[in-house]
C-alpha cells in the first residue's frame, strides 16, 4: 500500500496539469487569442487562420518598416493583411509569437513573468508598454488561475520559431 500511495499523488498530480491545460485551451480559444496571433493565409474561400503558425504572432518574413497613418474619417488603426501587425497613433506593433520557442516565443518565460505581463501590461511584467490591440485592460480581469492555465496551455503548444520586430515608434508629425 506505501508504494501504491506515491503513484497515486503522481497520477492526481497529472490529472491536474492536464485540467489545468485543458481549461487554458479553453480561455485561449474563447478570448480571441488566436484572431491576432496567428497570421492569416489565402485559403480557397478567402483569408483563414494558417493554423501551421498557431499562436506564433507576425511572420517573421512580413517585413514591415514602418506606420501608416489611418485614412481619414472615423480610423484609429489600420491592420496588415497577415492580421498581425497594427498601425496607429502608439506606433506599429506586431502580435507576439505565444509559442514556447525558447529563442522566439514564451520559451524562456517563467509562469510569474507572463501573469505579471497581463497584470501590468508591461513586457514581462516590467519593460516596454504592451501595446494595442493587446486587450490588457479586459485580460488582466481573470484569475490567477486563469492566467496560470492559459500560460500551461501556451506551453503546451509545439514551439514555431518565429522572431517577431520589436514596436516602432509612432512616426512625429
Amino acid at each position: 500500500m506505501k508504494a501504491l500511495i506515491p503513484l497515486l499523488v503522481l497520477l492526481a498530480g497529472t490529472a491536474q496539469a492536464s485540467d489545468r491545460i485543458e481549461r487554458g485551451r479553453y480561455l485561449v480559444n474563447t478570448s480571441g487569442c488566436a484572431d491576432c496571433h496567428t497570421p492569416m493565409k489565402m485559403g480557397a474561400n478567402g483569408p483563414e487562420p494558417d493554423m501551421a503558425r498557431h499562436l506564433s504572432g507576425h511572420p517573421q518574413p512580413f517585413v514591415i518598416t514602418a506606420p501608416v497613418a489611418p485614412p481619414e474619417g472615423p480610423w484609429v488603426a489600420v491592420i496588415a493583411n497577415s492580421g498581425t501587425a497594427y498601425s496607429g497613433p502608439w506606433g506599429l506593433s506586431f502580435s507576439a509569437n505565444l509559442t514556447p520557442d525558447m529563442e522566439t516565443g514564451l520559451g524562456r518565460w517563467s509562469e510569474a513573468d507572463f501573469v505579471q505581463t497581463i497584470r501590468t501590461g508591461r513586457h514581462l511584467g516590467r519593460g516596454r508598454p504592451v501595446l494595442p490591440p493587446m486587450p490588457i485592460p479586459v485580460y488582466n480581469h481573470m484569475t490567477d488561475d486563469d492566467l496560470k492555465a492559459v500560460f500551461a496551455y501556451l506551453q503546451s503548444l509545439p514551439a514555431v520559431r518565429n522572431k517577431v520586430p520589436e514596436p516602432i515608434a509612432p512616426v512625429q508629425r
